[in-house]
């Protein structure tokens, strides 16, 4: 399949619909419904705050995801954001990072199509990204994922200048083929990447294989941690 994606943007009411126009032809706010009969809507068992949803359509399968908090703030406002503008709107945020990862070639989710709905000064969002097939999270593979194919991807991600915001064990998958994926970028963005940055990035991971894993969790990034190294000295980074 072309990496190309074709970005198009459709108004619908109080918002509107970014979309690949390579895989959707018929656009509408329907591709954010999970209540739609056209989506088989099934929902996602693990992580995604109740608002995740395994779909089909004509683009394929697909992950629908509406953006909602966590934590406290999730109590008093579960889903509203400040409105600063279209292209800050988290949902298209994401899709036009996500866009440029593809394009650039990196194992991350195509976008499929993003949208907002504005309320004044504030506004909803969700996105909808491709279903990556055979893929498990790293936390369920750990025994068998290679430390060197996930440090690889972790590092080509950061020598694109991206910064995961939340880089855990749920969010590096690892498919039949042994191929690493990283997957959701909500807050994340282009910067440069120092080596403290890079490593800030790392010893979140750290903690979360910790907290999933205990101690085989901290033995198993102690040892993507020196795959991580190695890469850097060999690209002379380090």
């Amino acid at each position: 399949m072309s990496q190309d994606v074709r970005p198009l943007d459709m108004p619908i009411e109080a918002g509107c619909v970014r979309y690949d126009a390579s895989r959707i032809s018929l656009p509408g706010p329907f591709l954010f419904d999970p209540s739609s009969a056209q989506l088989e809507a099934e929902a996602v068992s693990q992580g995604g705050r109740q608002a995740a949803w395994f779909v089909k359509g004509e683009f394929g399968s697909g992950v629908l995801r509406h953006y909602r908090r966590g934590g406290l703030m999730a109590r008093i406002n579960a889903d509203r954001y400040f409105w600063t503008g279209a292209s800050a709107t988290r949902s298209f945020a994401e899709f036009d990072l996500l866009q440029s990862m593809v394009v650039q070639g990196l194992a991350v989710p195509r976008p499929i199509a993003a949208a907002y709905w504005r309320h004044g000064l504030s506004y909803r969002a969700a996105i909808l990204v491709e279903r990556i097939p055979g893929v498990l999270p790293l936390v369920s593979v750990l025994e068998q994922a290679s430390h060197k194919a996930v440090a690889g991807a972790i590092y080509a991600m950061h020598e694109a200048g991206v910064w995961h915001s939340d880089l855990n064990a749920y969010n590096i998958l690892v498919d039949e083929a042994g191929k690493v994926w990283i997957i959701d970028f909500d807050k994340c963005h282009r910067q440069d990447l120092s080596l403290e940055r890079r490593q800030a990035n790392l010893l979140r991971l750290r903690r979360s294989l910790e907290k999933v894993a205990d101690t085989a969790g901290v033995l198993w990034w102690d040892e993507l941690s020196r795959a991580y190294a190695l890469l850097a000295r060999t690209k002379g980074i380090l």
